[in-house]
């Protein structure tokens, strides 16, 4: 049998665990303190919800799940592909919070402020700061279209982030009604957008010639691009350029408002800019998107955005919602690159004891566990070797019952 985990699914050592749990703590207490509520969900997922959620490119990462017994059987017999699986494992935590709020919404507060903070699972090819099961880290606004949702949700983002002492990073944030505007304008079909937006969202990466050498090969309107060029010349981008660029520049007017209120709020304490190329890749996005990005960290460590219509699939009226998902992974990679060190964090103390001193050992420890973490261990065979192996799993001390006075530090 393979002692190796899953590629993209990772073992976590002890020392790792206490950061990750130390991380998890931090941004749950700033969201609770900020008043949003705790729910959970399964991780399995109606494979037609999934279908249906219009999750973009994350709907070919779907971990699906075959059917059982007879179903099974039937669907083999069937020869269609699609009748095998029923059930799949959640890509993020936005479709399964829908599907929770309108079958619970009767008894929840409107707006509902909720928290969540799961693990997720995608089918990707793991790689550095992608894993095939991660956790997130959501808030999310359900019952209220106001900018004011928006704006909360980037501050306490914002404060969770500096609360873990992340600080080199701005947030960045667009209004796709903005974008599709001006994408069509310039001459674009509307059933071209979403392919044109994918090519957009890559300007960074590759350059304003490497999105038109990607447009040509898509085959898009020679007019078109052209037109969309003379646009990308124009950069930078600002908002006040937006009725100019766009036939329906309202947007602008509460992407406006949203910037100067988080600016207003949070006293200018980071940077939050208008970026007409963020895209964010999920299809439910009706609206405002945002995400932070870090120079500590290559991509955005934060995304999310508004998606009004996803909870009508359920109910079949519209109810507005925002979110914001803090990607946990990368703030865990970033402070364990770094070597951070938790603050005010207990010293672990080993307590050592003869086998016949069990009850005289659990009195001590008691005692001492006014001041540490105290784990008890029966008097090894080799003392030292034992010592070194809890000092590499973060022990900072030790004790020997009828020997020690007092803790004895590990060096």
């Amino acid at each position: 049998m393979k002692t190796a985990s899953v590629k993209g699914m990772n073992d976590y050592l002890p020392s790792e665990v206490e950061l990750r749990d130390y991380i998890q703590s931090v941004i749950l207490k700033v969201y609770e303190r900020n008043g949003f509520l705790r729910i959970m969900t399964p991780a399995v997922e109606d494979a037609e919800n999934i279908d249906k959620s219009e999750g973009g490119d994350n709907l070919n990462l779907v971990f699906k799940i075959l059917k059982r017994g007879e179903k099974l059987e039937k669907a083999l017999a069937s020869g269609n592909e699609k009748e095998l699986s029923d059930l799949g494992l959640r890509y993020d935590l936005t479709l399964p919070l829908s599907r929770y709020y309108a079958g619970h919404k009767e008894m929840l507060p409107s707006p509902m402020k909720c928290i969540q903070i799961d693990k997720v699972y995608r089918a990707e090819r793991p790689q550095k700061g992608r894993d095939r099961e991660f956790v997130q880290c959501d808030i999310d606004i359900l019952g209220s279209s106001s900018p004011n949702c928006e704006a909360e949700l980037i501050c306490v983002t914002a404060e969770a982030l500096s609360a873990l002492s992340i600080r080199n990073f701005k947030i960045k944030i667009n209004d796709r009604r903005l974008l599709k505007s001006m994408l069509l304008k310039c001459g674009f079909e509307e059933s071209q957008l979403d392919s044109v937006c994918i090519s957009f969202d890559k300007l960074d990466k590759i350059g304003a010639e490497g999105v038109t050498e990607e447009l040509n090969e898509k085959g898009f309107s020679a007019e078109a691009i052209e037109a969309f060029n003379k646009v990308l010349e124009r950069r930078p981008f600002t908002l006040d350029m937006m009725p100019e660029l766009c036939d329906d520049a309202s947007a602008a007017d509460n992407l406006k408002y949203i910037v100067d209120t988080v600016k207003s709020v949070s006293d200018s304490a980071f940077d939050i800019e208008f970026d007409i190329s963020l895209v964010r890749g999920q299809g439910y996005y009706t609206g405002t998107v945002f995400e932070v990005v870090s120079s500590d960290f290559k991509g955005a460590i934060s995304g999310g955005g508004r998606y009004d219509n996803l909870i009508g699939k359920f109910i079949g009226q519209s109810v507005p919602a925002v979110g914001f998902s803090i990607g946990f992974e990368r703030i865990y990679a970033i402070l364990k690159e770094s070597g951070f060190v938790i603050p005010e964090k207990r010293k672990k103390v080993a307590l050592i004891y003869d086998s016949d001193k069990f009850t005289e050992c659990c009195a001590k420890a008691k005692e001492l566990r006014k001041e540490y973490d105290v784990s008890i261990f029966e008097t090894p065979k080799k003392t030292g070797k034992f010592l070194n192996k809890l000092q590499e799993n973060g022990y900072g001390g030790f004790f020997i019952l009828g020997q020690s006075e007092e803790v004895n530090e590990l060096k």
